[in-house]
């Protein structure tokens, strides 16, 4: 059933008021740059790939540290599946082995770990491997860990579309009952806070097909480093970059203000650890 506009405009002013400051609740990147990292040092793909594995393992650590919500990255594309053969197979095995070496470390500091996309295409052991680590941690709260994998933001839309298709055809939903909210609760990530702040590595300033519909109001930060390279340093520097914004949602400044009742852009934020680090990976695209 669609709520009434009151009831939508409260639950947008709220959502606003709580994004207009501090913190993020739920940061996306797109890891770029493993094979550039390798060829500058002279070493073959796969040495990017692994050193990009622990740059997401210390990031997933990082996070849980600053104390935000929800982490997704964007692991392997659904285009991805075009590179070489040989690079695709060493992906598969980093995925597998994280799965093994990691799940535990992730259980014990209480991170959720989900896989977000058409998990149909890969292996039946990668895939039951998945389906336990998600089991596994289902009930951990300290921070979401949303790893993308074999996804594609217009498939995820396509998808969301058929869903509500099929419901239209079935007679449990009506074409007058289709609006922006039921979309939006049928694409992936839904029951999650909002992504707030996109991160991309390496320079590239593209989308790439990444989480199409659930960035469309978030901040945009493009980090020269290689993800490799990406530490606890660039993601504090993302993190108070995305403090100093405003986000004005359509309104101006003045209405902002007068929401959260501050200078939303007030600039960094000071950023305490709030607990023992934790771990996990999964490598990059």
């Amino acid at each position: 059933m669609r709520c009434n506009d009151e009831q939508e405009q409260e639950q947008e002013q709220e959502q606003e008021q709580e994004q207009t400051s501090g913190l993020p609740k739920h940061i996306a990147i797109i890891m770029d740059g493993n094979n550039r990292w390798a060829k500058r040092r002279g070493l073959r793909g796969a040495a990017g790939h692994k050193e990009g594995a622990k740059a997401v393992k210390e990031t997933v650590k990082n996070c849980v540290r600053l104390g935000i919500e929800a982490l997704t990255v964007f692991a392997f594309s659904s285009e991805n599946w075009r590179r070489p053969k040989e690079e695709v197979e060493l992906l598969m095995q980093l995925f597998l082995e994280s799965l093994n070496s990691e799940v535990e470390e992730l259980y014990a500091n209480g991170v959720r770990l989900r896989f977000v996309g058409d998990l149909s295409l890969f292996s039946e052991p990668l895939q039951k491997g998945m389906r336990s680590a998600m089991a596994y941690t289902e009930n951990n709260r300290r921070l979401i860990f949303n790893v993308a994998v074999n996804y594609g933001g217009r498939w995820d839309i396509t998808e969301a579309a058929r869903s509500i298709a099929g419901d239209v055809q079935r007679g449990a939903l009506q074409l007058a009952d289709i609006d922006e909210h039921l979309l939006d609760a049928r694409v992936t990530l839904s029951d999650q806070p909002p992504v707030d702040l996109c991160i991309r590595t390496s320079g590239e300033r593209r989308i790439s097909n990444f989480l199409l519909w659930q960035i469309a109001y978030a901040e945009l930060y493009f980090a020269e480093c290689l993800w490799p390279d990406f530490d606890f340093k660039a993601l504090k520097t993302a993190v108070d970059d995305f403090a100093a914004r405003q986000r004005r949602f359509g309104r101006t400044s003045e209405q902002v203000e007068s929401l959260s009742g501050v200078d939303a852009s007030s600039g960094s934020v000071s950023i305490e650890p709030t607990g023992a680090p934790c771990a996990d990976d999964v490598s990059s695209c």
